[in-house]
């Protein structure tokens, strides 16, 4: 049964906010009470914060599918709707967040980081929140906006200062277990270590990490054996050490020509050429290992590699290793630059920036931008004045004018948002105000004129469903 996992899919969606209210207070002996529907309350978020108890993605490999609770809506009597609860999804420290291209949206580490996965919709305004010295009853509530909802691959890259890369078998498992307190499973066999194992080192007054990576194999940034699965988890190192097994019981094999091989794979997996390299012989308790490690210690260190013997059960030469290990690690942390702290940047829009764009294209034209398509989101088209709020707001913002400027003519299609999810309608200039135009609450006399591409439409469907009809009287059976 797997029990770590490392890179998942995560379908995510944040809570819709809830539907303002339209309401008018009712009293006995005040028949004038004015409205007094409440907001809709936010819809909650998808927020993933780090813990370094969560040390697996695997809870996200089961239950891929996350959703947080939607804004209740407002009610009567100015009462606003209770605001949904926000979704706190734990991952471990070093989790990068990157969408389904690729593109990284966040790289969490240090506890308590946070990101959104998924920000939640805003809620309605109720009939008393719209109301105005012109507008002073509204028949009509603004709807909740939808919740972001999409698809987020987590991915997890160990978070160490020292990585043991080698061959299956090394003495990697073996190594971590006598520096450190971890306790990885060890046997005599290939591909006993199945994740990366974690421990912490302390040699005099410095403290580090050390990670165990699973075996490396020829091919392995090619996906073979479990290197493409794990090779991520050396990303974060200062320092790799070559663990080479002087004791290798097959003949063909040799530890010059498997450290070739590792740092073949490593320079194919590419972006740890700069990392200090450190070669461990191990086994050295062996007679004919350590008969091996004299031979090709001096050729390892002709390459430049610092060269340590040592011996995992016998416990020898592992002072001295991590002592240097821990001063190459203190010289890496020295050398990176101090971490700021974080300062809030504002950056206000230009005067001139309308926050829309209109764009003429065959046939119609469209208008984006956050704003208008948000405002079209919070829309009921079944009430015509809240519609004519709509096209009152698109007018003050300034969408006419623009559209004028583009060409549009009266009777003209204009649509609003993206393709996925977005309004038609016919244009038609105002001359007034939606305020000056009011009649009974809910309607807009707007709407009583008539809508030429409307009618034209309606035209080129009558003619469609005559030929239709004349073809289905006279086709053959």
């Amino acid at each position: 049964m797997t029990t770590f996992v490392d890179r998942v899919e995560l379908h995510v969606a944040a809570g819709n906010g809830g539907h303002g209210c339209a309401s008018v207070h009712r009293e006995k002996f005040k028949p004038l009470g004015g409205p007094d529907g409440g907001n809709g309350g936010r819809g909650g978020d998808v927020i993933l914060v780090v813990d370094q108890s969560v040390t697996t993605l695997l809870d996200y490999h089961h239950s891929p599918h996350r959703k947080a609770t939607n804004g209740k809506p407002g009610e009567g009597g100015n009462r606003s709707g209770k605001d949904g609860t926000d979704l706190i999804l734990p991952v471990p420290d070093g989790t990068v967040v990157l969408d389904k291209r690729g593109n990284v949206l966040a790289d969490l580490i240090g506890q308590g980081t946070t990101y959104i996965a998924a920000q939640g919709g805003r809620g309605g305004l109720g009939n008393a929140a719209l109301a105005s010295p012109r507008r002073k009853a509204p028949g009509f509530a603004l709807l909740g906006e939808p919740g972001h909802s999409g698809d987020v691959v987590l991915e997890l890259k160990t978070v160490a200062d020292v990585a043991l890369v080698g061959y299956p078998s090394a003495g990697k498992s073996s190594l971590i277990s006598v520096l450190s307190a971890a306790k990885p499973k060890i046997a005599d066999y290939p591909f006993t270590t199945l994740v990366p194992n974690l421990g912490v080192v302390t040699a005099g007054s410095t403290v580090y990490t050390i990670a165990d990576v699973p075996g490396l194999i020829p091919g392995a940034s090619q996906g073979k054996g479990l290197g493409l699965e794990f090779l991520r988890h050396v990303e974060r190192c200062s320092v790799l050490v070559h663990v080479l097994d002087t004791a290798a019981l097959e003949s063909e094999r040799d530890p010059l020509t498997d450290l070739d091989v590792i740092e073949a794979e490593l320079a194919q997996y590419g972006g740890l050429d700069d990392r200090p390299r450190v070669v461990v012989l191990n086994k050295v308790d062996i007679p004919d290992g350590q008969d091996l490690a004299d031979i090709i210690r001096p050729d390892l260190e002709a390459r430049g590699y610092q060269v340590f013997e040592v011996s995992a059960v016998a416990h020898l030469g592992l002072k001295e290793l991590s002592f240097a290990l821990a001063k190459i690690v203190a010289q890496a942390r020295a050398a990176k630059p101090k971490e700021e702290a974080t300062r809030i940047v504002i950056r206000p829009k230009a005067v001139d920036d309308a926050g829309f764009t209109v764009v003429a294209e065959e046939g119609f034209y469209r208008v984006l931008g956050e704003k208008p398509e948000r405002w079209v989101r919070q829309t009921d088209f079944a009430n015509d004045e809240a519609v004519g709020y709509l096209a009152d707001r698109l007018a003050r913002l300034g969408v006419e004018e623009e559209l004028v400027k583009a060409g549009a003519r009266s009777g003209d299609e204009v649509v609003i948002g993206p393709e996925d999810d977005a309004v038609v309608f016919d244009w038609e200039p105002s001359i007034a105000t939606g305020a000056e135009m009011l009649g009974r609450r809910g309607e807009d006399h707007r709407f009583d004129a008539p809508r030429p591409a409307a009618q034209r439409r309606r035209d080129r469907d009558a003619e469609r469903d005559e030929a239709q009809q004349e073809y289905d009287a006279f086709k053959p059976f």
